[in-house]
């Protein structure tokens, strides 16, 4: 992330994203495959870590193999053809609102304080040992004699597909196909994100 000074001088924070150039692997039509799509690659990959049939599929579009292939449906924006090259200027301009898909910051096994914002015991002195971060009761007894589904509990925090909707495009760097998004996006730096219009 980082953050740039506004028309009226406020400091915005915002994170920058390359966001191309990304070529055409594949279009769907209603006739071929029932529905109409644009197969979009984007980032090199080595060619020995693509298998046979990829390395097939992406000579088709007379393109090296790509690190991540994602399909956009009812794609409108003017007709492209398998192999052309889509450029961030093409897509997005400053002010056009955005939702961003990604996998989020895995943080392995967390408690319920960290995990589901639980408050813990905060009378630490008054008879507690060690039961500060504890989820406390979890159930009933004899009725339902059961934990019921959905109870918010220690567990595997993060690491999950999140979108994020409604974020604002600050500024574009055709030059670069880079954009300035506002806010924060999900995942790490470097990790791969999705951007819908």
């Amino acid at each position: 992330m980082t953050s740039i000074f506004d028309d009226q001088g406020r400091n915005v924070a915002c994170t920058v994203i390359e966001a191309g150039p990304c070529v055409v692997t594949q279009v769907k039509t209603e006739d071929t495959d029932g529905y109409n799509a644009l197969q979009v690659g984007f980032g090199d990959a080595k060619v020995k870590s693509t298998s046979k049939a990829l390395q097939g599929h992406y000579e088709k579009a007379k393109t090296g193999p790509k690190k991540e292939v994602v399909e956009f449906r009812d794609f409108n924006i003017v007709e492209k053809a398998i192999g052309d090259v889509i450029k961030v200027d093409e897509i997005f301009g400053e002010g056009d609102l955005v939702s961003a898909v990604g996998t989020s910051k895995g943080k392995g096994f967390q408690g319920v304080v960290k995990r589901h914002g639980f408050s813990g015991v905060n009378d630490a002195t008054h008879g507690q040992h060690n039961r500060q971060r504890a989820p406390g009761s979890i159930g009933a007894a004899s009725f339902p004699s059961k934990v019921i589904k959905g109870m918010r509990m220690g567990g595997r925090t993060g690491g999950k597909r999140v979108k994020i909707q409604n974020l604002r495009v600050l500024k574009v760097f055709p030059e670069k196909n880079l954009i300035l998004i506002k806010g924060a996006i999900p995942g790490h730096k470097g990790s791969p994100v999705i951007i819908e219009k």
